[in-house]
């Protein structure tokens, strides 16, 4: 009974122990827990708190290479176009500058793919500058010839033929492209009408062949002229860098598109913030120059539609580090609403330059509106330390700059994520600022400064042409490896073998 008795409350006590080992176990398990947790809050917390800087002083230089360079040789067999063509290609380039800019590159393009002779792409002269200067007047022709010599055969205008002893001048057969056509609609319907006509006349011919090509030989092309073909005439290169070099005088300098525009905020229908007078005319405008849509404010500013208003860039810039010190040349047309839109940008920014208050010839104070302004503010753009465009959408001003600037050696740009950016400057403007620097510098280095990166639609060709007109020494897949450096000569010679000797020749078909 004694031993009986006395191993009843051992038991007991053992079974205590295990008891409190297990409760210990469980409370030592949550500690832990809940220390992790602690731990990973106090961590997030510290990252989410810690400051983000941006680089200002590297923004001046260069982007990373990534050892690219840019080049748009030739780098598989490329035979010159043949004596004989299928006939002549007119085109009339509609839209501004740079919409005609990418016109030509297109035009070039459908030439070779029909075997084609082009004649000196026409540039509008009624819709959009009222301005007659032509191509001639612009673009340094003989120039533009000479360089796609290896590409194409090109005469400045159509010449008479002799038929029966009469002398008769081909008449070209208008036609209307459709829009982004492929290159099938070329080789087979606008080839046809060629041959049958002996010429044929694109218009409009904006837009009318499809960016996306399955062919880096074609892409290169276009490089070929946008990047080295297109050079403008003598007068206007020398111009521009006399203004390049008064600027830089003083040290560096940015260039910004301000896209603060009548056409482009009527466009973007974005009116709220303009008195009833104001909107009456940009409903107006919009209304006589594009379709009609349900259009409302709150939501396009929500997604990033509207374009940046001087204010809002001014504010970017801040945030992103540059002072008042910082020289700003704009490249704009006149700014709808006045001075009260840029009398905030301006407090912040006092340095600020057009290309009237730095010409120092006065030629431009006649054709501010014209080619010639459009092709001044094209050229010191493209010669800035730093170029900051506004709004950047399809045929902007800022489209073609984004490509020439990349392929001229990865200069910086700085391209504002509207959209990400349209929901820090909205809890601004409610009272909510807290942060509000720190949030846009966060959003900033999100996007790209100049560097190469991968094209993703929407993003255009003329934007950016990499990887297919750039190239490296030492490239592991062997399409980007850069063309020996005597792709010229070789050219050359296939010419000479042609028995072409010189292709600005008048020719017959």
């Amino acid at each position: 009974m004694r031993r009986s008795g006395y191993r009843q409350p051992l038991k007991q006590q053992l079974g205590g122990v295990k008891a409190m080992f297990t409760r210990l176990s469980i409370a030592v398990i949550v500690l832990v827990i809940c220390m992790f947790m602690l731990m990973s809050a106090m961590l997030s917390s510290n990252s989410n708190s810690s400051s983000v800087e941006i680089d200002v002083e590297k923004l001046w230089g260069t982007a990373a290479s990534g050892g690219w360079r840019p080049s748009s040789a030739p780098r598989s067999d490329w035979p010159p176009p043949p004596t004989e063509s299928n006939g002549y290609l007119r085109v009339r380039c509609n839209g501004g500058l740079n919409q005609q800019r990418s016109a030509i590159c297109n035009a070039v393009l459908a030439a070779r793919i029909m075997n084609a002779t082009l004649v000196l792409p026409e540039l509008d002269a009624n819709s959009f500058w009222h301005d007659d200067s032509g191509f001639q007047g612009i673009y340094d022709v003989e120039h533009f010839i000479k360089t796609l010599m290896y590409d194409v055969r090109i005469v400045e205008s159509i010449p008479e033929i002799r038929i029966n002893g009469k002398v008769k001048k081909i008449k070209a057969k208008q036609i209307r492209p459709p829009r982004d056509a492929p290159i099938s609609w070329y080789t087979t319907e606008a080839l046809k009408t060629m041959k049958e006509h002996g010429a044929i006349y694109l218009t409009p011919f904006s837009h009318r062949l499809a960016e996306e090509i399955d062919n880096p030989e074609y892409q290169r092309l276009r490089c070929r002229v946008n990047y080295h073909a297109l050079q403008f005439k003598p007068h206007i290169v020398e111009l521009s860098k006399s203004i390049v070099s008064k600027l830089r005088s003083q040290g560096h300098f940015m260039t910004i598109h301000l896209r603060f525009e009548m056409d482009m905020l009527a466009f973007a229908g974005c009116f709220d913030i303009f008195s009833p007078e104001e909107q009456k005319i940009l409903k107006k405008y919009r209304q006589e120059n594009f379709a009609q849509k349900r259009l409302v404010y709150d939501e396009r500013r929500a997604i990033g539609k509207c374009p940046l208003t001087p204010e809002e860039v001014g504010l970017i810039l801040r945030a992103m580090g540059f002072d008042n010190s910082t020289r700003i040349y704009l490249a704009a047309g006149e700014l709808f609403g006045g001075e009260r839109f840029m009398k905030p940008f301006r407090s912040t920014f006092p340095r600020l330059e057009n290309h009237s208050t730095v010409d120092t010839t006065g030629e431009l104070g006649k054709n501010t509106m014209g080619l010639l302004g459009s092709a001044v503010d094209y050229m010191v753009c493209l010669l800035s330390d730093i170029f900051m465009p506004t709004y950047d959408g399809p045929s902007n001003f800022a489209n073609n700059l984004l490509g020439h600037r990349l392929y001229y050696g990865f200069r910086t740009t700085i391209r504002p994520d509207r959209k990400a950016l349209a929901p820090i400057f909205i809890n601004r403007e409610k009272g909510r600022a807290d942060g509000f620097e720190e949030a846009v510098r966060r959003a900033m280095l999100k996007t790209n400064f100049g560097g190469p990166h991968k094209r993703i639609s929407p993003e255009s060709f003329y934007t950016n042409s990499w990887p297919e007109c750039f190239c490296k020494k030492s490239a592991v897949n062997p399409a980007d490896k850069c063309p020996p450096d005597n792709v010229s000569e070789s050219l050359d010679g296939q010419l000479e073998n042609e028995g072409i000797s010189d292709l600005r020749k008048t020719d017959q078909i």
